[in-house]
């Protein structure tokens, strides 16, 4: 369920992004909430969410200020993402149960008609349920928690891709598919690979798509 905080926070995030919002400018709840329309409750739950994702800092009795967002910060998150979403598709061809393996099938298969309709909107939900069984899908409880961590720490991210057009859905299908095969063929090389290919891919996008709403 979607709550007025997280409206908010996706709101700021966006504009944080595309640099509407400056460095270092500070976010002041009383003028946020006039804004929205709220009260100053959701508002500081929106900056505390910001603030998990390292797009806001808060300091104590100070109030948050918008960081200046470093791509190379970016890239390192991306290249851990990378390889514990490479190493759970590589523990997915091992450990995923026969129910395990339906399930993100038909996930995919599911998926495949989003594309198709250019539906962002749910294909960025299939998306993220696709992560999460193969996070799941380890059976590694570390890495599940790791993964998981990281993912919702990139969220904002990659919410811009998936949002302003359909061009990513296709390749990012494609590159899922690639993943899936190698996984329903026990192929735990080629998971690694196709994974981390993948996540290569979707940092490149996100990148990308940050520096163009910068200079636009």
């Amino acid at each position: 369920m979607t709550t007025m905080a997280d409206r908010v926070a996706r709101q700021l995030a966006e504009e944080i992004l595309s640099a509407t919002l400056a460095p270092g400018q500070k976010l002041e709840e009383q003028v946020l909430a006039k804004r929205f329309g709220v009260s100053r409750s959701p508002i500081r739950d929106a900056l505390r969410q910001l603030g998990g994702t390292g797009l806001v800092h808060i300091k104590p009795n100070r109030g948050a200020t918008v960081v200046n967002l470093q791509i190379g910060q970016l890239r390192d998150m991306y290249e851990a993402l990378g390889e514990l979403e490479a190493l759970c598709a590589e523990y997915c061809a091992q450990r995923m149960t026969d129910v395990e393996r339906k399930q993100l099938e038909t996930l995919h298969r599911a998926s495949q008609a989003s594309v198709k309709a250019s539906d962002n909107k749910t294909y960025a939900e299939q998306d993220d349920r696709f992560h999460d069984l193969l996070h799941r899908g380890s059976h590694n409880n570390t890495l599940l928690a790791l993964s998981d961590a990281l993912r919702r720490r990139l969220a904002p991210f990659r919410r811009p891709v998936f949002f302003r057009g359909s061009d990513r859905l296709p390749d990012s299908w494609q590159e899922h598919d690639r993943v899936v095969a190698a996984i329903l063929d026990s192929d735990p090389e080629r998971a690694h690979r196709a994974m981390g290919a993948h996540l290569v891919n979707s940092s490149l996008d996100v990148i990308s798509c940050i520096e163009a709403a910068r200079d636009a």
